[in-house]
């Protein structure tokens, strides 16, 4: 998932300075992002009328004399334009703002200067908020870390001591490690299925489910589901299967 921001403020140093902030904090979490910086209000409302979506957007609240400021910006991106979706995060050099702010409903306010810390700990808020997580699933083979994209895992085996990743095209990866503690901290919010002590599977890549078993998407590849855990991984390919529905 790439994250599409936008950063409005006519004070082009703070706009650099945040911009900067925040391409640090996405490649450190290993987050998609594209980032737009504007100076004016009216030249980013413009734009959303024309049809660019961002996902976060940070705004400044005081602009020049004579120009749209970042409440009634905020009010056309709520009412005007009836976008609920866009988590607006307030910048101001003051903190009187907070009851004019009310009905925008903003994700959070920074005040001037804006501290790197701070900027992260928004960022993360929206994260955990949207459930944006990196794409990449981090494995090291001696010293060297190694990342491969979730998407392209069909699925994760344990052998033997090692793990082994089986990729789509063919590809295999081996390296040691606990597949319950990469299934829990890397795989599992993207709907990986943990069938059986040696398999964690991509949802993705399953053909054909079966109470006993899983067909993938190489109907030569079958893989058992041991007996304790068919009735957790029935209920998780439904619930899976159900949302995606939707």
């Amino acid at each position: 998932m790439t994250i599409f921001t936008a950063v409005c403020d006519d004070e082009k140093r703070i706009g650099a300075e945040l911009e900067c902030h925040l391409i640090e904090i996405f490649e450190e979490r290993d987050i998609r992002y594209e980032i737009d910086v504007y100076f004016s209000g009216a030249e980013l409302c413009k734009k959303m009328q024309e049809g660019t979506h961002y996902d976060l957007v940070f705004l400044d609240i005081e602009y020049a004399k004579g120009e749209i400021n970042g409440v009634e910006v905020g009010t056309l991106i709520r009412e005007a334009q009836k976008n609920n979706s866009v988590s607006i995060v307030y910048i101001s050099w003051e903190r009187e703002y907070s009851m004019q702010l009310f009905d925008i409903q903003p994700l959070h306010f920074l005040v001037k200067p804006l501290e790197r810390e701070r900027v992260k700990k928004v960022v993360e808020r929206y994260m955990d908020i949207a459930g944006v997580r990196s794409s990449h699933f981090i494995y090291k083979i001696g010293h060297e870390v190694h990342k491969v994209c979730v998407e392209n895992i069909v699925y994760l085996e344990s052998f033997d001591r090692k793990l082994v990743l089986h990729l789509a095209d063919g590809g295999q990866e081996e390296f040691y490690g606990s597949l319950k503690k990469e299934y829990k901290e890397q795989l599992q919010r993207f709907d990986f299925l943990f069938i059986h002590a040696s398999y964690a599977v991509n949802y993705d890549y399953i053909e054909l489910y079966k109470y006993k078993e899983l067909t993938l998407a190489n109907a030569d590849n079958i893989l058992p589901i041991s007996p304790n855990r068919r009735k957790d991984v029935r209920g998780a390919y439904l619930t899976i299967t159900e949302r995606r529905k939707m």
